[in-house]
């Protein structure tokens, strides 16, 4: 079986990656026999788990501090995987075009399932995280078809994943740790899933121009 990651000149560029604490986990994990795969699943769970966590905070709202800050882990978790998956894929040499389906296929659905979450959580709009899911969706549509036309890997933002997950991660976080009485009564989440959505049209505008100059100046 194809471990999830893309070859290291393309993967995301994550700092954290090149921190001696990371390099540890990721040679722990090799030495445990966990695939990149696994890894990549896992996270997809947390993912999921993030968004029915913060939908409980408008179904249990007696706990909804509880489920702020679990949803804040899980989403952290969820992106601490994407990192560690394509570590331990390019230290066991694993590697191949089916961890490519590892790689994205889990992201896709941990972005929806985020979102369309944080759509149901307390102060939020079921339709902004839709909208949300169905704009992030598309601004990965747009690398992955770039990078078929021939143009490479672009993660740039202002709203790319990391950027709309730390969003959300910030957002939840206040939330869960703030008095009720600072959080405004027209729902902080409204206002983050509308960021989330202009910054992500904004992204992926931005991915289709630097795509296409880039195609435009090729020989």
């Amino acid at each position: 079986m194809g471990e999830a990651t893309t070859s290291a000149d393309e993967r995301r560029p994550i700092a954290a990656r090149h921190w001696r604490a990371s390099q540890a986990v990721a040679g722990w994990l090799v030495r445990c026999g966990i695939s990149a795969n696994a890894i990549s699943v896992a996270g997809m769970l947390c993912g999921i788990g993030a968004g029915v966590a913060l939908a409980c905070t408008a179904l249990l709202p007696e706990f909804a501090r509880l489920f702020w800050l679990l949803g804040a882990t899980l989403i952290l978790l969820r992106l601490l995987a994407n990192m560690f998956d394509g570590m331990v894929a390019l230290a066991n040499g694993t590697n191949s075009p089916l961890g490519e389906l590892f790689n994205e296929v889990p992201d896709r659905i941990s972005d929806a399932a985020t979102l369309v979450g944080c759509g149901y959580a307390a102060g939020g709009a079921p339709i902004l995280g839709f909208t949300a899911a169905c704009v992030a969706m598309f601004v990965a549509y747009v690398r992955a078809v770039a990078k078929v036309a021939g143009a490479p890997q672009d993660y740039c933002g202002p709203m790319a994943k990391q950027q709309r997950m730390f969003a959300v991660i910030a957002f939840a976080v206040y939330c869960g740790v703030t008095p009720t009485a600072w959080q405004p009564s027209w729902g902080l989440a409204k206002a983050v899933l509308a960021l989330i959505i202009v910054g992500s049209v904004v992204t992926a505008l931005r991915r289709l121009w630097r795509a296409g100059n880039n195609l435009r100046h090729r020989p």
